[in-house]
């Protein structure tokens, strides 16, 4: 590739990087405050990418003229792939695909800790990593006589039924691991896999074991749910 092409390259993966974190899109890839660092990189490669452009196609004599380079391997133009499917594909976020996967995040082992009382008024928002921690660790002592609303994904637990999950996400899509609740009683049965649901229930005490690596998996005993739409935000 001569840097002219190379300049294009730049400017087009520059673009696609803008494009994705100036929405919502860069959301299915990082977390949220990644946000300004993802800017700043495509501002800098557009910003690269117009200046070798300007340098290569100003006039300058013929002595002074770059050697021309075609003769390098066109395999080069490859590079060009991600930046298109950046710019033309949506991939989703990390789903009941993902989550069948890997192992839940919470790990079976832990000590008994103080956990704050959840905000006042039923039913209460709770994260699936909050309710998981406080149902294991804490023997659900924070979450017994509320009632409780959790937002995720449907996914196929071992047995068959449905459980509701989430990932969560260190850095990036690429370190995403899902955390996972057990439901009982008025389930989503039936709901089709990365259907995002919002159920309303209670805490149980049952608590079963993630096939993939052997973490306590919660259980919520649901009274009620329905589809939602899925979240700006996905991870958690």
């Amino acid at each position: 590739m001569n840097r002219q092409a190379q300049a294009v390259i730049m400017l087009l993966f520059g673009g696609a990087i803008l494009k994705a974190s100036l929405g919502d899109l860069y959301l299915r890839y990082v977390k949220e405050g990644l946000q300004p660092f993802l800017i700043g990189a495509g501002l800098l490669l557009v910003a690269a990418g117009v200046m070798t452009l300007w340098y290569e196609l100003r006039p300058r004599g013929a002595a002074a003229a770059a050697p021309d380079d075609h003769h390098e391997p066109r395999v080069g133009w490859l590079l060009i792939l991600p930046v298109l499917g950046l710019l033309l594909v949506a991939p989703p976020a990390l789903g009941s695909y993902a989550a069948g996967q890997a192992g839940s995040v919470l790990s079976a082992q832990g000590s008994e800790s103080d956990y704050p009382p959840l905000p006042a008024g039923d039913p209460v928002d709770v994260g699936l990593l909050d309710y998981a921690s406080r149902a294991v660790f804490d023997q659900g002592r924070s979450l017994t006589g509320r009632t409780l609303r959790l937002t995720g994904f449907v996914t196929p637990g071992p047995d068959g039924e449905p459980m509701l999950a989430r990932m969560v996400l260190s850095c990036c899509a690429a370190d995403g691991r899902p955390i996972k609740v057990g439901l009982t009683g008025n389930g989503p049965t039936g709901a089709a896999p990365d259907t995002w649901v919002q159920v309303v229930g209670e805490y149980s005490a049952q608590v079963g074991e993630d096939p993939v690596n052997g973490a306590d998996v919660p259980y919520l005993r649901v009274r009620s749910w329905q589809e939602v739409t899925p979240p700006k935000q996905q991870y958690e």
